[in-house]
């Protein structure tokens, strides 16, 4: 039996969709609560059009957030083509960082959505681990990390990341973590 291929998204729906996304990602970020109305009505679409796409606020707000982290998440590939592992490492936390300390609001919406609705907390698992594995296999090949270091320890010790209040002069806080993290990583490479 042959299957259907899903139709074509229409031009015009795949804009109105990226609208609401983009709107959102700014509300989200802005407050938790923002209202899905004034979403849908800065975005320049009617209601329908908004629950078409989006049927409740943890819908919209699970698709801000993986778009979100697949977008922080694809920086690693393209640190790695122009800077040696350990730069593009170290930038990519950076990043990460960044993104942590600006997306606050959006992380109250998913705790939010995650009190009501199970947890959430695997969502972006998958594309952070693609981008640390891929980079922390570069830092290994090259020998500027300590050789068996997993994603999941990666993760685990820049973990006091989420512990920063983003109201704070959080910047300098954050680079002396993750610095001392990096230096945790380059003790014991063999490139040293």
């Amino acid at each position: 039996m042959q299957q259907r291929k899903p139709a074509p998204v229409r031009s015009d729906a795949q804009r109105n969709r990226d609208r609401i996304l983009e709107v959102a990602l700014e509300e989200l970020t802005r407050s938790a609560d923002a209202p899905l109305s004034t979403i849908a009505k800065k975005a320049g679409v009617g209601q329908g059009t908004f629950y078409r796409n989006f049927p409740n606020r943890e819908a919209l707000v699970l698709e801000v957030y993986c778009h979100e982290v697949q977008q922080v998440s694809d920086t690693a590939s393209q640190l790695l083509e122009t800077r040696a592992p350990d730069q593009a490492l170290r930038e990519w936390m950076d990043r990460l960082a960044q993104y942590a300390m600006a997306k606050a609001g959006l992380a109250e919406a998913m705790r939010k959505a995650t009190c009501t609705h199970g947890s959430l907390a695997g969502l972006g698992h998958g594309p952070v681990t693609s981008a640390v594995t891929l980079l922390l296999r570069a830092n290994e090949e090259a020998g500027t990390i300590r050789p068996g270091v997993t994603p999941d320890d990666f993760v685990l010790a820049i973990s006091g990341l989420w512990q920063i209040d983003p109201h704070s002069d959080w910047q300098p806080r954050a680079e002396r973590l993750l610095d001392l993290v990096m230096d945790g990583l380059r003790a014991g490479a063999p490139g040293a």
